[in-house]
């Protein structure tokens, strides 16, 4: 009795509260992808792959990020209104340091994405799996930084973390593009291809800085606001 209590409370709060979604998402991509930057430093050390350690080190700053968004709300739970405020503005400023730096450490992966250099080993029907968890990882992304975005006030922690899914998202977009490029290229396709993977390169990466300067901007604002 006492289990299915706690189960439909968990519900309860999984279905009325947006921030509790986004919290508990954020918790299970922690583990998923603290466990994929290990996977990529450790490809990245012992087969001396750039494409591994560049793209680990993304998925590494993007771990410190969750993390700290995560360890802040838990430790504010017994903190007073004043000292979560300004526990969530330090956690905030440290994050948009290492929000920058995961901006910087994608130009190399991005680079190598561009001129189809990125090591895959992937058959067809991987690909198409691949394919159907990013559509589902951009989808939940662009739902949540919407919900977001008609909040007048909230959490500025949950407003990085949103975004922070964002960008994995559309990371994801580019890897599984250039994944099925070079899982489908035959010999003479490939050079035709490197227009479309830069111009599509280009647009998101200009995608990913455009919106981390709109959270700075919003998040300093609101972090300001809350200190008067």
């Amino acid at each position: 009795m006492r289990s299915d209590s706690r189960a439909e409370r968990f519900l309860q709060a999984w279905r009325k509260d947006s921030i509790y979604q986004t919290l508990m998402s954020a918790a299970l991509s922690f583990v998923c992808t603290a466990l994929f930057a290990l996977y990529n430093e450790y490809l990245g050390l012992c087969y001396g792959s750039v494409w591994h350690g560049s793209i680990g080190i993304f998925y590494l700053l993007l771990m410190l990020i969750r993390g700290m968004v995560l360890l802040t709300e838990q430790r504010n739970r017994i903190r007073c209104k004043a000292e979560q405020n300004r526990c969530r503005r330090r956690t905030f400023l440290i994050g948009c340091v290492l929000l920058l730096l995961l901006d910087l450490s994608l130009i190399l992966p991005i680079t190598m994405m561009v001129v189809l250099d990125k090591p895959v080993s992937l058959g067809l029907i991987p690909a198409i799996a691949m394919a159907a968890f990013t559509t589902w990882k951009i989808t939940m992304a662009s739902i949540h930084i919407s919900r977001q975005r008609h909040r007048s006030g909230g959490n500025v922690l949950v407003t990085e973390l949103r975004t922070v899914n964002f960008i994995d998202a559309l990371v994801a977009v580019l890897t599984l593009q250039n994944t099925l490029i070079m899982v489908k290229r035959t010999e003479g396709s490939a050079n035709s291809m490197l227009p479309l993977s830069a111009a599509t390169s280009a647009a998101v990466y200009i995608v990913i800085v455009f919106i981390t300067v709109q959270m700075l901007r919003k998040g300093l604002r609101q972090t300001d606001q809350q200190q008067r």
